[in-house]
């Protein structure tokens, strides 16, 4: 997936989130799936930038769910 479909994806998901957010009851499990999706995405896209950044070949994948939930904010 090329940088503008994440980004893309990630502007999607945002917006997903903020409309079962405004819900009276939201969808505790989807927030939480999107949640976690957008935090890989995230990743992913740094990793891309990083990469880039540094002249290294770009073979970032995306991170487990573990890893990317385990990072220190």
């Amino acid at each position: 997936m090329a940088d503008d479909a994440l980004i893309a994806q990630i502007h999607q998901l945002v917006e997903e989130e903020h409309e079962i957010r405004s819900d009276r009851a939201p969808d505790a499990d989807r927030l939480a799936h999107i949640e976690v999706t957008l935090d890989q995405c995230w990743d992913l896209l740094r990793q891309r930038r990083a990469r880039r950044e540094f002249d290294q070949p770009d073979d970032a994948g995306v991170r487990p769910e573990g890893t990317v939930e385990g990072y220190q904010q």
